[in-house]
């Protein structure tokens, strides 16, 4: 890995890649999402500040654990402009970003858990079917695969069946 000389405050993207192990397209991308910054200058040439060595790493490590680049901007947002997240930082956000992930658990434990439930052929009609319909919330209304077809009628404005009678299963 390239060394660059303290007395060094700015990086071209070249160098910010080298040294955050991100692809080129990777920086100009999280760039364009405003999860880092640059200026340009009089070749219209990047540079970076060498913060943006640690926002990278704190992107990068966010992505790793699951969350969105989006939550990521809004977290970084919350910092000072252009400074640097120290880890106080990482553990204020990461512990905000514990439930969410939790939550995340939770589910695909569900979906491995019931993954052998399908019925595999495509039509996802079980009763409860934990592919489509996740801790059954239209078992409530109906069983079956009836929310399809009525998706398809509501749609047409009828609000009935295609064919006029219940559906069963296909």
């Amino acid at each position: 890995m390239p060394q660059i000389p303290e007395k060094i405050h700015e990086l071209t993207v070249g160098q910010l890649a080298a040294r955050s192990g991100a692809a080129v397209s990777a920086l100009h991308f999280y760039e364009s999402k405003g999860l880092i910054s640059s200026r340009r200058t009089s070749g219209n040439q990047r540079r970076y500040h060498r913060d943006a060595l640690r926002r990278v790493a704190f992107v990068r490590a966010a992505q790793r654990v699951g969350i969105p680049l989006a939550t990521i901007r809004e977290a970084l947002a919350e910092l000072p402009e252009e400074r640097t997240p120290t880890r106080e930082d990482w553990a204020r956000l990461s512990a905000a970003w514990r439930s969410e992930l939790d939550e995340r658990i939770s589910q695909l434990n569900r979906l491995r858990d019931h993954l052998t439930d399908c019925i595999g052929c495509g039509c996802l009609s079980l009763d409860t079917c934990v592919l489509s319909n996740p801790d059954d919330v239209f078992g409530e209304r109906r069983s079956g695969s009836r929310l399809l077809v009525e998706r398809g009628a509501a749609a047409r404005g009828t609000g009935a069946p295609e064919n006029g009678t219940e559906p069963g299963h296909r």
